[in-house]
């Protein structure tokens, strides 16, 4: 039996199984500080049939380097006492058992990646209370100096919006601070979801979000960008911003129709299939 954890801003979920293609039990806790979290996965694990491994799938950034004291370690965040927490290593320490740890967009990315049988290239995005970008190529997470921020990337803002100052408390106006739920929110009081088709937040955010996508598609040359999170549970919004990608490719990437948008084929298992496939 291995274990996996997809470790999300505000829950986490857990599983265990004799592989990724037959999970046999899920559980769900909230995301707390992090020793109430660890010890609520703790207590879960040990009610279950005893793991010989765990991948963890986590909220970033994280230290992936495993050549560097911080490999496992929750780096900078905004999240209240998580900032330089050994979150693999106290799972490791309480489990008795090898970690291997890589972000949750990341885990996402290699999911999907297999589910389709591609061996090329793919890039997981997801919309919701953060906006994290993961990146397979040739079958492998891209790591570098770290692991891909995308969300946090500035995109071209249209002159008629420009007062709105966007809500990242590290860059205000890049991707996440601009198009992710909190920044919808702040911005028009409500969902995306809850507003009216006609209204124009629509057309802002998928404009945003295409931008996101045509960098992707110029920039790394992914044959499928997969779009999901809670934002993108909003009617008609993935195609809005398949759309206005094609639009401002302009028909000049040689990609052509090989770059696609598309749902998740895993839905909202990619990223605990994502951990369980990360288990050592």
């Amino acid at each position: 039996m291995i274990g996996g954890i997809e470790a999300g801003g505000t829950k986490c979920v857990l599983a265990v199984g004799p592989s990724p293609d037959s999970i046999a039990a899920t559980h769900t806790i909230p995301t707390r500080g992090p020793d109430e979290t660890v010890a609520d996965a703790l207590d879960w694990f040990a009610s279950q049939p005893a793991i010989s491994a765990l991948g963890l799938a986590t909220f970033g950034p994280v230290g992936l380097d495993q050549q560097r004291p911080d490999h496992g370690h929750i780096l900078a965040t905004p999240k209240p006492g998580w900032s330089r927490y050994d979150f693999a290593g106290a799972l490791a320490e309480g489990l008795s058992v090898p970690v291997a740890v890589e972000t949750d967009v990341n885990a996402a990315a290699l999911a999907e990646a297999q589910a389709r049988d591609e061996a090329g290239s793919l890039a997981y995005m997801t919309v919701g209370t953060g906006i994290g970008v993961g990146l397979v190529i040739d079958g492998r997470c891209v790591h570098g100096a770290a692991h891909p921020e995308m969300g946090h990337y500035y995109p071209r803002r249209p002159v008629e919006d420009v007062e709105f100052k966007g809500v990242c408390p590290f860059h205000g106006d890049c991707l996440e601070g601009l198009a992710g739920g909190p920044a919808i929110s702040a911005r028009w009081g409500a969902t995306l979801s809850d507003l009216p088709p006609t209204h124009p937040a629509h057309d802002r955010v998928a404009g945003y979000l295409a931008q996101a996508c045509h960098t992707l598609f110029a920039s790394t040359s992914v044959e499928t960008v997969v779009l999901g999170g809670g934002v993108l549970e909003t009617p008609n919004l993935r195609e809005r911003i398949a759309a206005r990608t094609r639009e401002l490719d302009a028909g000049y990437l040689p990609g052509g129709t090989r770059h696609t948008i598309v749902a998740p084929r895993l839905g909202s298992r990619s990223g605990i299939i994502g951990a369980m496939i990360l288990a050592p």
